[in-house]
Formats: C-alpha cells, sequence, structure tokens
C-alpha cells in the first residue's frame, strides 16, 4: 500500500517557548497519535515561532512548497498553529495543498472550506452576470464564438497563425519550467549536499510518491538529471529556486 506523504507542521507563538520546548512536546504528541493507524511518511518537521495574527510566515510557505514538490499533506496539531487570519487561510486553501489537523481531521472541508465559500460566492456572482450577458446578447442575433458563420457562411474571426503556435508553445515551455522549479525543492530536501547520484535519487522519488513534472510515469535517472541542469542553471538561481 502507498504511504501518504506529510509535512508536519509546528508553530509556538514566543522565542521563549521555541527554546523550551514548552507547546512543541504536546504538538508533537498529537500528531504522532494521529498518524498512529495511518500509512504514513513523515518527509519533513517544520516548527516556526510566529504569532498566530501574522501572515509573514516564511517557514509555513516554505513547508507549502515541500507539499506541492513532494504531494504531501501539511500536518499540524491543531488548526489554529496555521493562523487566525482568514485571507491567509483563503490563499492557503488556493494553494491546493491538503491538509490535516490532528484536532479537526475534516478542517479542509469545514473551516478553510466555509472561508472560501465567501470568495466562490462572489465568483459565482461574477460567472452568473456574464452569463445572463451572454445570453442577453445571443437573444439579440450577436453570433458568439470565434469560428462562427455570418449570414454568408462567412467564419468570422479568423484561423491560427503561427505565432499563434509559437506562443503556444512557450506557454506550454513556460508551464513545464515552473513545475520543474518547483521540483527542485525536493532535491535540495533529498539530496542537501548534492552527494546522491541520478539513479539513487529516482528510486528515493519514486519510494516516497514525488510527481513527475509531467503528473505521468515514475522517475528515471536521466529525468533526475534534467532537474538537476535546471537546478544548477544561472536563470534558476535567479528565480530563487
Amino acid at each position: 500500500m502507498q504511504k501518504t506523504n506529510y509535512i508536519c507542521y509546528f508553530r509556538v507563538s514566543t522565542q521563549r517557548q521555541g527554546r523550551s520546548g514548552l507547546g512543541l512536546d504536546a504538538q508533537r504528541k498529537s500528531v504522532a497519535d494521529y498518524l498512529a493507524d495511518k500509512e504514513a511518511n513523515i518527509i519533513d518537521e517544520v516548527t516556526e515561532i510566529e504569532s498566530g495574527r501574522h501572515t509573514k510566515r516564511i517557514k509555513l510557505k516554505a513547508a507549502i512548497d515541500l507539499c506541492k514538490a513532494t504531494n504531501a499533506t501539511l500536518l499540524v496539531a491543531k488548526f489554529d498553529r496555521l493562523s487566525r487570519n482568514a485571507k491567509f487561510l483563503l490563499e492557503l486553501q488556493a494553494s491546493g495543498v491538503r491538509i490535516s489537523a490532528a484536532d479537526m481531521p475534516d478542517v479542509d472541508e469545514l473551516v478553510v472550506g466555509i472561508m472560501a465559500m465567501v470568495a466562490q460566492h462572489e465568483a459565482k456572482a461574477i460567472s452568473t452576470r456574464t452569463s445572463a450577458a451572454l445570453q442577453a446578447a445571443k437573444a439579440r442575433g450577436v453570433v458568439l464564438g470565434a469560428y462562427a458563420k455570418d449570414d454568408k457562411s462567412k467564419f468570422i474571426g479568423r484561423c491560427g497563425t503561427r505565432e499563434d503556435a509559437l506562443n503556444a508553445n512557450a506557454a506550454r515551455a513556460a508551464k513545464y519550467r515552473e513545475v520543474s522549479l518547483g521540483k527542485i525543492r525536493s532535491l535540495e530536501h533529498f539530496d542537501p549536499d548534492n552527494s546522491l547520484s541520478s539513479r539513487v535519487l529516482a528510486k528515493v522519488f519514486n519510494n516516497n510518491g514525488i510527481p513527475t513534472v509531467s503528473g505521468k510515469g515514475t522517475w528515471s535517472s536521466n529525468s533526475i538529471l534534467r532537474l538537476k541542469k535546471l537546478r544548477d542553471s544561472p536563470k534558476a538561481a535567479l528565480s530563487g529556486s
């Protein structure tokens, strides 16, 4: 059975709590109890010292990036360890990262989902207004669609050009690069000193269920080499990967 990847996130509010471990032991025990009966693979544990009211959470955002790179679930002991800022939580939900809390297993559906409904309501209202406007235009005889025919059976709009094709290819390449840059976070985590071979790293990635750049198939030595090449390129360094 494939294990579920987890990134455990712990937060305390003060430096004193961080140094003494006050509150951290309880959080770790809660997470350990939660995972006791699950097929879990803990990729990493992240501890941050920051007030719950603040949204500048460097380590939490790094943990979210690692969740994306490793297809992991962000796990906290208590939901309030994430944040008490509604806007931040909505952005967290929009990231697409799965969230679990030991004290509230349905937190992603129950709490974050309720908050997200506020934004979704406005998006739905805009969609409804747009749909109504299009239907009204259609009722007035406006032909919808870039390649719809007019009364003389001629196509309205234009056919795709070579420039359109080049732009589409560039967009696909940019998306592929964006996903690849996200995977570099996995390289940094599993091979921080760049000592593992590409063959070994491919096995590590596959054993931990890390999705490939395309989302299909499994990692190979060559795909890891391409990732390393991207990591070591000057452009990747400038992008902050």
